[in-house]
């Protein structure tokens, strides 16, 4: 039998799963857009901030939406981002290594970030339920 907080784990792990994705496209588009204006590293760079940040803002209404956040949004903003290092060096350095491993990975730049986004994953799912979004009780 499957307990209860495992059951919501689980379900938060899904949801985290959809908005990454959703941060994934957000990801995608924003080095595109950002790419003949800055180059393709500082693109990449920025393009990882600016999902992340979506991604924050989503999975707290909706992903942990259970949760009493008594930090200010500045404050769990700057502490997701934080706590997300250890993913953003896991997803950027597959990144980074794949565009100077092959040319062909530049010209399809998607390829590395879908691959970069799912090293990632784990580590912030697991890091953000601990640090970021469990500070609270949640709501019954």
């Amino acid at each position: 039998m499957i307990s209860i907080g495992h059951k919501q784990q689980f379900f938060q792990f899904i949801k985290f799963g959809i908005v990454g994705s959703s941060g994934l496209g957000i990801d995608i588009l924003a080095v595109y857009l950002l790419r003949p204006l800055t180059g393709l590293t500082m693109a990449t760079l920025a393009a990882y901030f600016i999902a992340a940040s979506s991604n924050w803002f989503i999975n707290r209404l909706w992903t942990f939406g259970n949760i009493n956040h008594r930090h200010s949004i500045f404050t769990q903003w700057i502490r997701f981002i934080m706590t997300n290092i250890l993913g953003f060096c896991c997803n950027r350095g597959v990144v980074f290594f794949l565009f100077f491993l092959n040319s062909f990975f530049r010209y399809y730049a998607f390829i590395p970030l879908i691959i970069g986004a799912m090293t990632g994953m784990l580590a912030n799912f697991h890091l953000s339920r601990k640090l970021v979004y469990n500070d609270s009780i949640s709501k019954r």
